[in-house]
């Protein structure tokens, strides 16, 4: 049985596995982790699979439907997000019209935006035969299985469909526990993309990305992924299978650079992470490839040096606000001096920092954006991000936005300018969604431009040149889209 996996076509470069989907202006594009997973698991199972990633391949719709006609598969799984819902089915109905003139075929969305809204999705177009709500790499092999073997998929967990003209809510799929089970997403990779299409504005380049653990313990209002997909539990891989995987990539990706950590917090369990170092530094990975991870700012430095010895280069973090009230309000669980404590201790350790920054939490005006953009100045991490605040469905700050009637639209697909970069719909007391938006690219000529942050990419050109071609590459993009 054939089965097609597809990041359908919408803006070049439109990273929707990202926990906020647009076209970066650092020209970053993630890896599509989630469905790469789900590609793997259903080869596993048996089952012949075509994995199409248009986005990265630069593919239109035109295109894309062209491929999906000539595999002829019975059953395709396409990835969504909040601002090209919309444009994802209408890529889905393309497909299924072509395709039905030769064959039946059963259509499945998968993704952040439809685990929020199943109901609403469904009702969105006919052409969708079923939605799989949040991990889904389960849910789609069982549904796989069940259409195999002609069975009744009301036994399908996980799984939102139509029966004689009603919408169904079969049983939620329990998150998956054994997470060493799941194969590795950089074999996939191997398989069926093209590496050297996919860029981090902060890594080294070539990367690739893998995911640790799934779900997130922390509690910001915020963040998509732990709230409407993964969960708020999280569940690990053992060190000893993500050392197996850095193995893999290192004998069958040499040119891999990087290691991108997606994990939401790697270090919400630090001692897996001190075991892991433990590893890569008897196995002697930490001479042959570098890595990177999001972290939360209450890391300590004696963790931070033993990260380092172990190929360690580069820690995420979310600051998010130069405003403590806004940190609270935002329910971030951390304070200032954490994130001053922090960004000394990683200099010390020799870490890179890249640190993430978010305008329009509550409270937020044109005052206290300015104290952040102070903040990161402070900071002064490696690379710097300021996004707008983006209410994604069924999130906390989503529903905080529409009970004070600060959503602007629920247009799905203003949550994007028109050109795919990131758009804010809220309109704060005295601060408008556009000033919003206004107001972080601002930061970003502020924190960017400034000449002693110059003075020191310089340098560190000179003093690191493995780190010239990803400051150059991304830097490229970048200046094009601050100036446009």
């Amino acid at each position: 049985m054939k089965v097609l996996i597809l990041n359908p076509p919408y803006f070049p470069k439109y990273s929707r596995t990202s926990r906020s989907p647009a076209v970066t202006k650092g020209g970053t594009l993630y890896y599509p982790f989630w469905l790469a997973s789900a590609v793997g698991v259903l080869e596993n199972s048996g089952f012949e699979v075509k994995f199409i990633d248009s986005p990265a391949q630069g593919y239109d719709t035109k295109k894309t439907v062209q491929i999906a006609k000539e595999f002829k598969p019975e059953l395709i799984i396409i990835e969504t997000s909040t601002p090209s819902i919309d444009n994802d089915i209408k890529v889905l109905e393309s497909i299924k019209n072509e395709i039905k003139k030769e064959m039946p075929t059963f259509t499945v969305l998968v993704g952040t935006h439809v685990s929020a809204l199943p109901v609403e999705t469904m009702k969105k177009s006919d052409k969708i035969d079923a939605i799989a709500r949040r991990e889904y790499d389960y849910i789609v092999r069982d549904l796989a299985q069940a259409i195999k073997a002609k069975k009744d998929i009301s036994t399908v967990r996980g799984l939102t469909y139509r029966k004689d003209g009603k919408i169904i809510n079969n049983p939620d799929m329990p998150p998956i526990e054994n997470l060493d089970e799941l194969p590795f997403v950089s074999e996939v990779y191997k398989k069926h993309l093209n590496i050297q299409n996919y860029f981090y504005a902060a890594a080294r380049y070539p990367m690739v990305m893998i995911i640790t653990g799934r779900g997130c313990p922390f509690k910001c209002f915020f963040c998509n992924y732990p709230q409407v997909f993964s969960g708020r539990r999280y569940r690990l891989r053992t060190a000893e299978n993500v050392v197996a995987e850095f193995e893999y990539i290192i004998k069958n990706l040499p040119e891999v650079k990087d290691i991108a950590i997606e994990d939401d917090t790697l270090t919400a369990d630090l001692d897996r992470v001190k075991k892991m170092c433990r590893l890569l530094i008897q196995k002697g990975i930490h001479k042959k490839v570098k890595w990177y991870a999001n972290v939360r700012v209450n890391l300590d430095l004696e963790s931070m040096v033993l990260m380092k010895e172990a190929g360690c280069r580069l820690l995420i973090a979310g600051f998010e606000s130069g405003v403590q009230e806004l940190l609270n309000n935002a329910r971030k669980g951390i304070t200032l001096e954490q994130s001053r404590e922090f960004a000394k201790n990683a200099k010390k350790a020799g870490l890179l920092i890249h640190g993430c920054f978010i305008l329009g939490f509550p409270g937020e005006t044109k005052q206290t954006i300015q104290k952040t953009i102070q903040f990161a100045k402070e900071l002064a991490p490696d690379t710097a991000q300021f996004f707008p605040l983006m209410p994604y469905p069924k999130t906390e700050a989503y529903q905080w936005a529409k009970e004070k009637g600060y959503l602007e639209t629920e247009d799905y697909q203003k949550w994007l300018i028109n050109d795919g970069q990131h758009n804010t719909v809220i309109n704060l007391p005295g601060l408008s969604a556009k000033e919003i938006v206004q107001e972080a690219i601002k930061a970003k000529k502020a924190f960017y431009l400034r000449p002693s942050y110059i003075a020191y990419k310089a340098k560190q050109m000179i003093t690191k040149p493995e780190e010239i071609a990803r400051t150059l590459k991304s830097s490229r993009t970048f200046f094009k889209h601050l100036f446009k």
